[in-house]
């Protein structure tokens, strides 16, 4: 144990590295299954990165921080082919939320690229980040817009581990593992919930984004910023609508030419309210109250 001080957040990171690569080293010679989880902090605010990064991008801070990212995870992959494990391990690389842009500045606050908003918002740029998994002889290469939530990795994976989950509760995630086996060629997932605190603000239809409240910045100053400066205000009578996939900076609103869509977000809605009456929400944390 140590401080957590700036000095060592600059080398934080290639600590993490150091271990999980001696972790993968010491497992593998046992021959037995382990899990692994590493929580790089790169490219999160403040992004001092060690000296042999300092400066190598063109493009400051953040740049270097994603440069030493993509490092330190090499150095991990290696050691699982080093070790010869690499096509029986299942790598999981995400996110856990958008870029801080306006909060905290371009030079440390990362790029949500086509999409709108960021850290705080119920947006999708908030909440849709990078993901990939690999499984090398198990799971093809490709690329696909199916969504997938990180709460499906819970069941996904203890399927894949040949474990069971609870059925005494419900489990916000669904089982993806046919989908990334190849066995189902659509995903098991359909829509998502977007929350903030204890407030359902948003839904998630297919390619279409659904708001209960405006997220759309008004007013000037730290108004105009959203994320963690936003305001949520219900919206009366109707909700918002942008299809993402045509309109991923959701300029558009087209509740009034899409509006049948209720008929199938609704059910989505009331089944998740129904699970509330035996397994309510914890209160939402709050720094104001």
């Amino acid at each position: 144990m140590k401080p957590y001080t700036f000095e060592t957040r600059k080398t934080i990171d290639v600590e993490i590295a150091d271990r999980s690569v001696d972790f993968i080293k010491k497992r593998s010679k046992v021959g037995q299954p382990f899990f692994l989880y590493i929580p790089w902090t790169r490219p999160h605010f403040p992004n001092f990165t060690s000296a042999d990064f300092e400066g190598k991008s063109r493009i400051g801070r953040y740049g270097d921080s994603v440069m030493e990212l993509d490092r330190n995870t090499g150095r991990v992959l290696d050691a699982l082919r080093e070790a010869g494990i690499e096509d029986n391990t299942i790598v999981v690389f995400c996110s856990d939320n958008g870029p801080m842009r306006e909060t905290v500045g371009i030079e440390d606050g990362g790029f949500a690229g086509p999409y709108r908003g960021e850290l705080g918002d119920p947006t999708e740029g908030s909440i849709r980040t990078v993901g990939m998994i690999k499984w090398p002889g198990r799971m093809k290469p490709q690329t696909t817009y199916e969504m997938f939530s990180i709460m499906d990795f819970y069941p996904t994976l203890a399927k894949l581990a040949g474990a069971t989950v609870p059925t005494d509760r419900p489990i916000d995630g669904v089982d993806q593992s046919d989908f990334l086996l190849g066995t189902r060629k659509a995903g098991a997932r359909d829509n998502l919930l977007t929350f903030i605190g204890d407030k359902l603000v948003a839904i998630r239809w297919h390619q279409f984004r659904i708001y209960n409240y405006d997220v759309m910045p008004t007013g000037i100053g730290p108004a105009r910023v959203g994320g963690m400066y936003a305001t949520l205000t219900p919206l009366a009578g109707y909700s918002q609508i942008y299809n993402i996939e045509l309109d991923p900076r959701e300029e558009h609103n087209m509740t009034t030419r899409v509006g049948w869509m209720g008929m199938f977000v609704m059910p989505v809605i009331m089944r998740y309210k129904a699970t509330l009456k035996d397994h309510p929400n914890p209160p939402a944390p709050s720094f104001t109250e």
